[in-house]
């Protein structure tokens, strides 16, 4: 899984996430280009019309409206279809409702941390005790970054979370 949360596990709103910051999306591309991604509906209906669907990836979309489709998309019925569909290299990319369902069958998150409060409702799953952080990155500032309702620099981290064996 991967995502990008804001303090208190901020991802999103409900329709947006509440920042740019062109290098996280750069991580993100190099993690998941050549591999199918999973996401919600919400989630693809939020990617900009020009990158849908994500270039060099399988795009499969979990919602429940058995008539929807677009091209370059396969819907899935259902998060645990999807998972099955995409295979043991998926990655999940949101949102909230989709990263709660599958988490119990995820193995590693990649996470962003954005070192700001940011608004938004929907949060990022809680990685308990049967997670371990294994690499947590520097700090990057990007000057291109912004987040809404913020002034001034933004800093972010890459971190990586692994499920605890046994």
């Amino acid at each position: 899984m991967v995502w990008a949360q804001a303090h208190g596990g901020v991802i999103g709103d409900g329709r947006d996430m509440p920042w740019h910051i062109p290098e996280d999306l750069a991580f993100f591309k190099q993690a998941t280009t050549g591999l199918p991604v999973v996401m919600g509906r919400a989630t693809w209906d939020s990617l900009p019309e020009r990158f849908r669907p994500l270039p060099g990836r399988r795009n499969i979309v979990c919602t429940r409206d058995p008539e929807w489709s677009e091209d370059g998309a396969e819907r899935a019925g259902s998060v645990e279809l999807a998972l099955e569909m995409a295979g043991p290299d998926a990655v999940v990319m949101g949102g909230g409702q989709v990263y709660n369902a599958a988490l119990s069958a995820a193995d590693e998150c990649l996470v962003t941390e954005i070192d700001v409060d940011a608004p938004g409702t929907v949060l990022a799953p809680v990685l308990d005790e049967a997670w371990e952080l294994v690499e947590v990155g520097a700090w990057i500032t990007d000057p291109r970054s912004r987040v809404t309702g913020h002034d001034g620099e933004v800093r972010h981290r890459h971190t990586v979370w692994r499920r605890r064996q046994g």
